[in-house]
């Protein structure tokens, strides 16, 4: 089972809002309501990335091996 807070899980979750964005069988308000959705999907992606890209950068600066 996927984590629910994990990027994995919502950029699936992100897959599925655009597919069924593309298929084009939805309502206006349900077409908005999904788009909205998406958005805020993308942003939880997005924080994942980078909340992930600080601690790579944190763990590199532990192990730099430049400074010996």
């Amino acid at each position: 089972m996927t984590d629910k807070n994990s990027f994995e899980y919502f950029l699936n979750e992100l897959e599925i809002i655009v597919r069924n964005l593309e298929e084009g069988n939805l309502s206006l308000e349900e077409s908005k309501k999904l788009f909205i959705q998406g958005i805020e999907t993308a942003k939880k992606c997005k924080l994942k990335l980078t909340e992930t890209k600080m601690e790579i950068e944190d763990i590199s600066k532990e192990f730099d091996f430049n400074d010996s």
